[in-house]
């Protein structure tokens, strides 16, 4: 297998860890790579589930209990498992690097792993044995209320599973490893893709919730060999028996937990706003979130890969090198999910017409899906931001509670516009309401950050996200005139998608947005080399090269940035 670690390793003495930009291109192409697979795999699952089951009761039933593998998987993979972890191991990381009789790594691996089992393990447990309070508290009024209580029991499951696929990334990311952890969405939709086709006619929707299970301990499977290495390869000195782990458990786990929840939850007004609604309207609001959310997905990957980086440059006091990493992965993010916000809006009927429109999902259930998914595309960028500004609260050692105040004060309002909307607008009122939570949120996160471990500067930050905003709004509307002028639904939304590809960059390109003319030099000079020598790489340049300056200084576009002597 690839392994993405820099190729040298850190120095001791303080230093952080600073890999080159091809270290990062490389560990970002295979998270990239790894997670369109996996991406893929989620959109195969969800084709299967609405051509078996279309979008009915049976669904909505599963979807009740589909709550919680996703509150898992944002709780215990993406948000707060990485956000504790991470930054607890980087912290272990710099320690061990310089030196000393005791492994801290290990010391944090034996005080924390058996506590974080059997406290999962326990909670997977209660929430089987509970699953028809679950259910109720959930989905009041569900037409399928058994059905969800048998698909709840066997998704509980995953509680466990995914906090320790959640652990093993958070160590394996911290190490420098990105291939296995960017590879367990592949595993964990592999296994419920198989589960279905091999049990749906006897289990029915069942399966899918089987699914969950078996995908869930694949996700394990397939890390765990490596991070065993990783533990064991380097085992000089005692291992310990105290270290960060305590405080890990009491001062860290507190503050994330409650934002991750806080995040999490606006899945669940969602879903008990629309269970009295109409059949069908929790799986609109599901089918519309996936596919809606997949710009999101792709513009956090540099995040998820940096993340890394920016704990240890905070380990070792370099908050020069984390405000530089963390301003340009914001804009390079922003440039992705206002790119893939304007495909989604300008062709969103067509879209979802190739990929869901067979079997038991009718044109009725496009036409809703895509409305919904027009209004979900935008807080996209919000939901882009919360997910990279709140690595910079908990980047630090003692993260604060000001993420968790600012996510809960969003899901308020997400709940309480999302009730009075419901009404008039229905599950288009429910997903406006997601919108405004969300972006009210990241614009208090962005607001707050100034005075954080990570100074940013957000004047320049929020001059370049409205450059790239208007340079998206003028793309959307080209792209949608021009995708409503085809009839076939696979070339309209292949003709959405090709001409936000061009117009985006060009009208960035117009209005000095940032970020953006920095990508088209660097890719013009990659065809310029390929033209000249053939297939053979460019020279790796490492992030401190001064020489590299054009393709990494101008986070804020035209405002210049001061330099740090090499040397």
């Amino acid at each position: 297998m690839a392994d993405t670690r820099p190729a040298a390793p850190p120095r001791r003495g303080g230093r952080s860890w600073a890999p080159s930009q091809g270290f990062l291109a490389k560990a970002a192409l295979i998270t990239a790579v790894l997670t369109a697979v996996g991406s893929l795999l989620g959109l195969v699952r969800d084709q299967i589930l609405a051509h078996l089951f279309g979008a009915g009761p049976d669904t909505d039933a599963f979807l009740v209990a589909w709550t919680v593998p996703e509150f898992a998987s944002t709780l215990l993979i993406e948000d707060a498992m990485a956000l504790i972890l991470v930054p607890a191991f980087s912290r272990a990381l710099a320690q061990r690097h310089a030196g000393g009789a005791v492994d801290p790594v290990r010391t944090l691996v034996r005080s924390t792993l058996p506590r974080l089992a059997l406290v999962t393990g326990a909670v997977a447990a209660l929430f089987a044995a509970g699953a028809p309070w679950v259910v109720r508290a959930l989905a009041p009024g569900l037409a399928e209320p058994g059905l969800a209580v048998d698909c709840t029991r066997l998704t509980a499951t995953c509680v466990f599973t995914f906090a320790l696929a959640g652990y093993c990334s958070a160590a394996l990311r911290a190490h420098g490893r990105f291939l296995e952890p960017a590879a367990i969405y592949t595993a964990y939709n592999t296994g419920i893709i198989a589960t279905v086709v091999l049990l749906f006619r006897a289990w029915g929707v069942r399966a899918a919730a089987a699914g969950v299970a078996v995908g869930g301990a694949l996700m394990v499977v397939i890390q765990a060999p490596s991070l065993v290495r990783k533990l064991t390869r380097r085992h000089a000195g005692d291992p310990g028996t105290g270290g960060d782990g305590h405080r890990v458990v009491l001062a860290l786990v507190a503050p994330v937990i409650a934002f991750a929840a806080g995040r999490q939850s606006q899945v669940l007004v969602e879903r008990f706003l629309a269970a009295p609604l109409p059949s069908g309207a929790i799986s609109h609001l599901n089918y519309a979130q996936k596919v809606a959310q997949m710009p999101m997905i792709l513009s956090l990957i540099l995040c998820t890969v940096s993340f890394p980086v920016v704990a240890r440059a905070l380990a070792a006091g370099d908050t020069a090198l984390a405000r530089r990493r963390v301003e340009r992965d914001l804009l390079l993010a922003a440039v992705v999910v206002l790119a893939g916000a304007a495909a989604v809006i300008a062709g969103a009927p067509a879209i979802v017409d190739v990929l869901f429109q067979r079997g038991a999902f009718d044109r009725s259930d496009t036409a809703a899906t895509a409305a919904v998914m027009r209004v979900y595309a935008l807080g996209l960028l919000g939901q882009t931001l919360v997910g990279a500004l709140v690595r910079c609260y908990f980047s630090a050692a003692r993260p604060l509670w000001y993420p968790a105040a600012v996510m809960l004060t969003g899901l308020a309002a997400t709940a309480l516009t999302g009730a009075l909307w419901v009404g008039p607008w229905g599950v288009r009122g429910i997903a406006a309401a997601n919108a405004l939570g969300i972006t009210l949120t990241a614009a208090l996160l962005l607001a707050g950050i100034r005075g954080q471990s990570i100074p940013l500067r957000t004047g320049v930050v929020c001059a370049g996200l409205a450059r790239l905003g208007l340079a998206a709004a003028g793309a959307c509307l080209v792209a949608h005139r021009c995708s409503a002028a085809v009839g076939r639904p696979l070339l309209a939304a292949v003709t959405a998608c090709a001409v936000v590809a061009v117009v985006f960059p060009l009208l960035a390109w117009a209005v000095r947005a940032p970020e953006v003319p920095s990508l088209i030099r660097s890719a013009a000079r990659r065809l310029a080399h390929v033209r000249c020598h053939g297939s053979r790489p460019l020279p790796d340049r490492d992030a401190t090269d001064p020489s590299s300056a054009a393709e990494t200084t101008p986070v804020g576009g035209h405002v210049p940035r001061r330099r740090r002597p090499h040397g």
